[in-house]
């Protein structure tokens, strides 16, 4: 890792600004844990994210760069009692600087338990990805093999942000609010 920049997932270097220490803590809190009232870590309950685009674990290339650019279609259930919101983020742990975050999706109504191809939830927003976009930004695999995590997170409450928030305002936001979590990860590559 080149100090000071970071190379985005189609080659480019860029200035980090400042997201590296924020991000940090970010990953550590959304790979798994929520928090109590008082602050201290709490496993998150498990749900079940489940795709039938998703054929023997592979990201199918109607959702990548070189296919129609659409958000897969995302079913889950599982959410504990006291769910507010729903949210949703999709970033590829492959990446030279991990995660990459494709789309980062949030104040999805509790009672959703669905994403349909290529559309958002009524009432959901968007945050801002790592391409500093707002929208669905599609995964372009090369010749490696990337693995691409579609995670699901209940929340305990809805998130005061609006659509095209920082993508680390959300991020921390989503770490905090977290109750429940589930994760799909499938491979795709050119």
């Amino acid at each position: 890792m080149r100090t000071g920049q970071d190379q985005g997932h189609r080659g480019r270097w860029r200035p980090l600004r400042g997201r590296a220490a924020a991000a940090t803590v970010a990953v550590l809190t959304l790979a798994g844990c929520g928090t109590a009232g008082s602050g201290a870590a709490v496993a998150p309950s498990r749900m079940s994210i489940s795709s039938t685009a998703f054929i023997q674990g592979a990201l199918p290339q109607q959702y990548t760069c070189r296919g129609a650019k659409v958000n897969p279609p995302l079913t889950w259930s599982g959410a504990p009692e006291g769910t507010k919101s729903i949210a949703l983020i999709v970033d590829d742990s492959s990446a030279p600087i991990t995660p990459y975050i494709y789309w980062l999706v949030f104040n999805i109504d509790p009672g959703a338990t669905d994403i349909q191809e290529g559309s958002l939830p009524t009432g959901a927003r968007q945050a801002q990805n790592s391409k500093g976009t707002v929208a669905y930004d599609a995964p372009c695999p090369g010749s490696n093999a990337h693995s691409y995590r579609f995670t699901v997170y209940a929340l305990r409450r809805v998130l005061a942000l609006p659509s095209g928030a920082p993508l680390l305002s959300v991020w921390a936001a989503i770490a905090a609010a977290t109750i429940g979590r589930g994760r799909i990860v499938v491979t795709g590559h050119s």
